[in-house]
């Protein structure tokens, strides 16, 4: 506790959103710490650890600018939740800690033109014709069983392999990030475990905060932006879902933690957590993390462009039409957990980085040419869910993103209570029938889940985004609220 009070003493405020902890707060920070956060969210993340994580994070060789950490900060292995950190490739680091053991997990949007007032009548129906399609819960098997030849088409062609199966069509791939496939991906850097594990996994959502919820649209604020993305107006209902590259990605990482961690005495670098285990980008080591990296990160755009073909298909069947003749287009997709090298200004210089970001997300501004053409006049589309009862957001990228966070912003609302901590303070509780008095139906494993991923164990994502949006690095577009939702 007595670090917890020297990080309060420590901390500086520069602005409403904005909260510095100077490299003097701990020996070893090579660049201070920054967090965007009202005053409110600031006392929980001291509370929970996160700041000393920030601080640690600021201590990996060759990090640049600042150890940063979005408003939805809370504590994770190695980096906060809500952590990034650009190091420089020549001389700098990649920790897998620092991606995280969900690889490229992210959030899809689908648009339709049906309305609130067509879907409600059926919704008990549509939920439980998506629960059956798309499986959740802890070691959840799709319809899909990979042969040694599909993994590796999978992990070298990410979504483009399920396109090319069927699973959805090209300009899907237009709307995704990368569309759906990093380039480098290497096969051979990928063990037998995170194979066998993957295998039967393609098509799933897993467990633990991953969702596919049926929302509706709340409210406008933008409406420029919104008609770009399709988004038209109050009732329109969308579908958002929230998933990653499962026990592939997780083995993945798992690996490269405990190979990395032998090599850091050859490499000269002491860390103030093991848990950050990292290698110089330039190395073996380093190399083959990111080649495996890229191959969960494909197997993940794989899975949620395969989700959205059972998902198109569970809305066919429940409405007798085509998912075209609904507007089911996508939005966009869009990572967190990566780490990607991208061209960034340091110093009034262009530089490369490899930029971590851990629960955080790329939120690029008008212009980037990284941005679908489609987009680039309004920004990159942001998607930053909520909790499941309460809203949703659709942004995109603010003006001042990249000069403050290497073009970063927050993936969600952030935990205030561990899984076990809301198990314990809703025991007792009927948390489906709660939702049900409020219009919304949940469908999940068992009561667990659903305790778990309850309001009560959130931030309000509204100030979250708030946040975000008053520091420029988002724009705020829209607010989507739940109407039906299936959990792991």
């Amino acid at each position: 506790m007595a670090r917890t009070t020297g990080a309060i003493r420590a901390l500086k405020q520069i602005d409403e959103t904005l909260w510095e902890l100077p490299t003097s707060y701990k020996q070893g920070m090579r660049v201070p710490g920054r967090v965007f956060a009202s005053e409110r969210m600031m006392r929980e993340a001291v509370e929970d650890q996160a700041l000393e994580q920030m601080a640690n994070v600021a201590q990996l060789p060759g990090i640049v600018g600042y150890s940063l950490a979005m408003p939805d900060i809370h504590w994770g292995y190695g980096f906060p939740i809500g952590g990034v950190a650009a190091t420089r490739v020549p001389d700098g680091v990649i920790s897998p800690g620092g991606v995280g053991f969900d690889i490229n997990c992210g959030v899809r949007l689908v648009r339709t033109d049906l309305t609130e007032e067509e879907v409600r009548p059926r919704l008990e129906t549509l939920i439980s014709k998506l629960y059956a399609n798309v499986p959740s819960g802890v070691g959840s098997e799709g319809m899909i069983r990979l042969s040694a030849r599909d993994a590796d088409e999978v992990m070298r062609r990410g979504a483009s392999w399920a396109v090319a199966r069927g699973y959805g069509v090209d300009e899907d791939l237009e709307v995704t990030e990368e569309r759906g496939c990093m380039a480098d991906a290497d096969p051979d850097t990928v063990g037998e475990r995170p194979r066998k594990r993957g295998a039967e996994q393609i098509g799933t959502l897993g467990s633990g905060n991953h969702f596919l919820e049926v929302q509706a649209v709340d409210q406008v604020f933008e409406s420029k932006a919104a008609d770009a993305m399709g988004i038209t107006g109050r009732g329109q209902v969308v579908v958002m879902f929230h998933c990653g590259s499962r026990g592939f990605g997780h083995q993945i990482c798992e690996d490269y933690v405990r190979e990395i961690s032998g090599m850091l005495p050859g490499y000269g670098i002491s860390l103030p957590d093991r848990q950050l285990a990292c290698a110089p980008v330039k190395s073996p080591e380093g190399r083959n993390y990111l080649r495996a990296m890229r191959c969960a990160a494909n197997f993940a755009w794989a899975n949620r462009q395969t989700i959205l073909h059972a998902t198109r298909e569970s809305f066919e069947r429940e409405f007798g039409r085509s998912w075209r003749q609904l507007g089911m287009h996508q939005v966009y997709d869009v990572s967190h957990n990566m780490a990607k090298i991208e061209e960034h200004e340091v110093e009034g210089k262009k530089s490369t980085l490899c930029v971590h970001r851990k629960g955080a997300t790329r939120s690029f501004p008008p212009g980037h040419e990284d941005i679908p053409e489609r987009y680039r006049a309004i920004g990159q589309p942001v998607l930053i869910p909520g909790d499941m009862g309460r809203y949703s957001f659709l942004c995109v990228g603010g003006p001042d993103a990249l000069e403050k966070s290497w073009g970063s912003a927050c993936h969600g609302a952030g935990r205030v209570q561990s899984r076990a901590a809301a198990r314990r303070h809703l025991k007792g509780r009927d948390i489906r029938a709660e939702l049900a008095s409020r219009g919304i139906v949940a469908k999940s494993r068992g009561w667990a889940s659903l305790a778990e991923e309850a309001t009560e164990a959130y931030k309000d994502v509204e100030e979250v985004v708030r946040v975000c949006e008053r520091a420029g690095l988002v724009r705020n577009v829209a607010r989507l609220r739940p109407l039906g939702v299936i959990t792991g």
